[in-house]
């Protein structure tokens, strides 16, 4: 159930509805919130409830044993906490990564001259479990840190676990700053609302008038790469970046907006990432909430442990991580290139000191950006889109074709509909990310003025659905 269709609109009614009648009975809104939720998975995906629900029963009784050894000082904490840690991934790397395995070391058997008749298994991957899992696993370390206290309230912790707007493809929330929202009354107020619908209705408008509309041109060009040359090749790949961002910074806007409107806080995953000058600083600003859950529980360890091999533990600690980051995001090589790639490019920066370091826009007569931050950001950016081209391959060969097809010749341009209104749709979000970057006191859906807020979202809304094309298309990071 999207949350661009008709469908949801409806679920989320009746939710709104009743989850607000009960607005100072926080213990009967979980219940309401827990409900709905795994309504809403069932949905998308009913075989795959029973995982779900033992995963959070094993992880509740989990959590209150890791506290038990913790409260006691006993030395088993840590190595508890870890097998906890290993036993809540297992079923990810069962259903994403096993066959996988199994027909990696297939392959590689074969290239050694040995003959292999390995098959791999018919295994349907639960929706959204690389997000739930990440929460469950951050929920048992985060324990054993001492940053909270196990969860007695086991609704309050299957309604973090399952939370609707979040299970199919994030943001990640951490149980610390997240359970505690669960135990106080919700607010209510007008601005509060008023947030959320800006929020939902501005990742709606990027999404089917933004992401959408330019995906069937990116579509037409990565799924029939052998008919076009470097011209149409070039436009998709310089606009996949931007397809990306406009479709997965929709969803969590709209997920955002959604927790607003139920009183909760969800966490921020995008901020302007294309003002990034360089691939650090882009990856402060992309998928935030992948990408701080990563640096805490695997890049920092990994730092640690490799700390006293200087910058080149330091390269490692790094190189690690991205990879990381590309096969989470699948069981393909491609994405582990991705990551690789990602990877590798922090090394210039990590040798000159740069890594950590924030950078600054210089603004002209306060409104223009210098041409040298310019340069950069084109340059950081020509680097994500040159990655992501792998990333948006079945596989490596193909990514090598879809390549090498650039140097056949220029090639016609694709034609497809509706370039005009993602194009002007696409000028929206850009200005919007410009005003909100430079701290202009006036942004697109950012007044002080009610009336004039009001207006916006009215014309957006109208815009929306006159532009938003014919048929309800997933979100790309569903199949995450």
């Amino acid at each position: 159930m999207e949350f661009n269709s008709i469908n949801f609109f409806l679920f989320f009614v009746a939710f709104f509805v009743i989850y607000h009648i009960f607005y100072k009975r926080c213990k009967i809104q979980n219940w309401i919130l827990l409900i709905f939720s795994y309504l809403f998975y069932g949905i998308a995906d009913l075989k795959m409830i029973p995982v779900i629900a033992v995963m959070t029963i094993m992880t509740y009784f989990l959590g209150l044993k890791i506290e038990d050894f913790v409260q006691k000082d006993d030395k088993k904490a840590n190595r508890f906490a870890m097998f906890s840690a290993v036993l809540c991934l297992l079923p990810l790397l069962y259903f994403k990564y096993f066959n996988f395995f199994i027909d990696s070391f297939a392959q590689l058997f074969s290239a050694l001259g040995f003959n292999t008749e390995i098959s791999t298994f018919q295994i349907l991957m639960p929706l959204g479990i690389s997000f739930f899992t990440f929460r469950l696993v951050s929920y048992v370390l985060e324990i054993n840190r001492r940053k909270m206290s196990a969860e007695r309230d086991f609704v309050a912790f299957a309604a973090y676990v399952a939370f609707f707007p979040c299970i199919m493809a994030g943001p990640i929330d951490r149980p610390n700053k997240f359970l505690p929202q669960l135990k106080t009354v919700r607010k209510t107020d007008y601005s509060f609302l008023t947030e959320g619908v800006k929020m939902f209705v501005w990742g709606w408008f990027t999404k089917v008038c933004i992401a959408d509309r330019m995906g069937e041109y990116v579509d037409a060009v990565f799924n029939n790469y052998q008919d076009y040359g470097a011209l149409s090749i070039g436009i998709a790949t310089l606009l996949y970046p931007l397809q990306m961002y406009a479709d997965f910074s929709g969803y969590s806007n709209m997920a955002i907006g959604i927790g607003r409107l139920a009183g909760l806080e969800v966490a921020e995953n995008f901020r302007r990432p294309f003002f990034a000058q360089n691939v650090a600083e882009y990856w402060r600003r992309w998928h935030i909430s992948l990408t701080g859950w990563l640096t805490d529980y695997v890049f920092m360890p990994l730092n640690i442990k490799f700390r006293d091999l200087g910058n080149l533990g330091l390269i490692l600690a790094v190189v690690i991580n991205l990879v990381t980051v590309g096969f989470w995001h699948g069981a393909n090589w491609t994405f582990g290139f991705f990551g690789l790639f990602h990877g590798l490019l922090f090394i210039p920066l990590i040798l000159s000191g740069k890594m950590n370091k924030k950078t600054k826009i210089t603004w002209l007569g306060g409104w223009l950006i210098s041409p040298k931050n310019l340069l950069k950001m084109g340059l950081t950016y020509l680097l994500v889109a040159t990655a992501l081209l792998f990333f948006r391959s079945e596989s490596m060969s193909a990514a090598f074709s879809t390549i090498a097809q650039c140097f056949t010749g220029l090639g016609s341009m694709c034609n497809v509909g509706g370039k005009k209104i993602f194009l002007f749709s696409l000028m929206i979000l850009l200005a919007k990310d410009y005003l909100d970057e430079g701290k202009f006191k006036f942004s697109i859906l950012k007044t002080e003025k009610p009336l004039w807020l009001d207006l916006q979202l009215i014309a957006l809304i109208i815009f929306i659905v006159i532009f938003r094309g014919d048929a309800v298309k997933e979100f790309i990071y569903m199949q995450f």
